[in-house]
Order: C-alpha cells, then structure tokens, then sequence
C-alpha cells in the first residue's frame, strides 16, 4: 500500500519513543500517593489520553489539579532514568522528512513532552501537547490543531498512532491512518494501514508532497 501526503503527524508515546517503564514506575508510585487500588486502574483507559482526563476519572474533583501537577513531576524527573528510547525506525524517518513537513502530536503536557523528546533528541518544529488543546484523543482537535498549524488541509495529513483513542482522533480529523502495533494487537487498531512499527515503513519526498510505503 502507498500512501500520499503533505504532512505526517506522530503521537509521540508507543510510536516515536517508548516510555512504558517510565510510565509504570511513576503512575504505581503516584497511586500509592493518593490511594488508587489496581481496580480503580483497570477500568480507566489509561494509554493515548491525556493525564488530566485521567485523573479526573479516578479522584474527586477538587484534587485533580494538584494530582496532574504531582504526576506530571514524577514523570519529568524519571525522564534521566533511562525510562525513555526511540523505537524502531523513527530516527530513519525523522531524518527523512523536511522539517516543516511533520508534527509531534501527544497527549503529554508540553513540558513532559519536551523532556522526553530532548532526552532522545527529537526537536520538533512543531509539537501539539494537551497544554495546547481542550479537548484530547479521541476528540479531533489535537490533530486539526496540528494541521492548521502546518498549513496543510487535514485531508493532505496522515496521523501515526498506537493507540485506539489516537487512531479514533485521526479519522474524526478526516486523516489518513497508519497504526502500530507497538503497545496494541492488530485486531485492537482501527486504520487504513497497520505495521509493526516505523521501520516497516519507506518515504519518498518530492515536490509533490510524501510518499509513504510500507516495506516488504
């Protein structure tokens, strides 16, 4: 399958890096914190959805500022741990790409964002947080946000995702999208294209926009 496009927009977590062990050692500890049960956990979804959303799922309202500020620290500061890595393919498609022709799409506070890209070097030119939105994934707005800010008709634009709640986003945005199965089975992911992870995946850029081509 080839797919053309102008712009290609990545959620970071489960697709450009991993951050798995990170994301464990802190939610357990910050659970511990405010007396959230493994019960509790299980029936939130918990990947692909911004941390406020999160938290208000799982505590009283008044405590929720306070809890996102708490995780959001422990992550940020678990960052040098060596909880984050880039995983397969994505410094290869980086690399291959002008820079104003990709976005960073995450549901991570631009800060944790930040951090996590520096710590593997990935500088985007443009990165969309949940600082930036009000309403995440699944909402399309993350994604429409990113293409207006690329200048590119959101149908021109192919969102990269490992997460149902990702995917779901991208096709309300009118985007093509191509899944991973980096945290997800195949038959969890909703996409027009489903790999294992970017390196199954080949670009070509022209004048014309991105040609995108899974390996065979």
């Amino acid at each position: 399958m080839t797919i053309h496009a102008q712009a290609l927009l990545f959620d970071n977590d489960g697709t450009l890096v991993s951050s798995l062990d990170s994301v464990e050692r802190c939610w357990t500890r910050w659970a511990q914190e405010y007396g959230i049960t493994a019960e509790d956990f299980r029936r939130v979804e918990l990947h692909g959805r911004p941390a406020v959303e999160i938290v208000a799922d799982l505590l009283p309202a008044g405590l929720v500022q306070e809890a996102v500020a708490r995780v959001e620290q422990l992550e940020v500061e678990d960052v040098p741990n060596g909880g984050v890595h880039l995983l397969p393919g994505t410094e290869d498609l980086l690399d291959s790409l002008p820079a104003d022709s990709w976005a960073v799409v995450t549901s991570a506070t631009r800060r944790l964002a930040e951090a996590r890209l520096d710590a593997v070097g990935i500088r985007p030119k443009s990165l969309i947080a949940a600082d930036d939105i009000t309403r995440g994934k699944p909402d399309p707005e993350p994604y429409l946000l990113a293409a207006r800010r690329l200048g590119v008709d959101p149908a021109r634009c192919v969102v990269f995702e490992d997460a149902p709640a990702g995917l779901q986003a991208g096709r309300a945005a009118g985007m093509t999208t191509v899944a991973l199965t980096t945290t997800h089975q195949a038959h969890e992911l909703v996409a027009d294209l489903v790999v294992e992870n970017l390196s199954a995946l080949s670009t070509l850029v022209t004048d014309g926009g991105i040609r995108i081509s899974a390996r065979d």
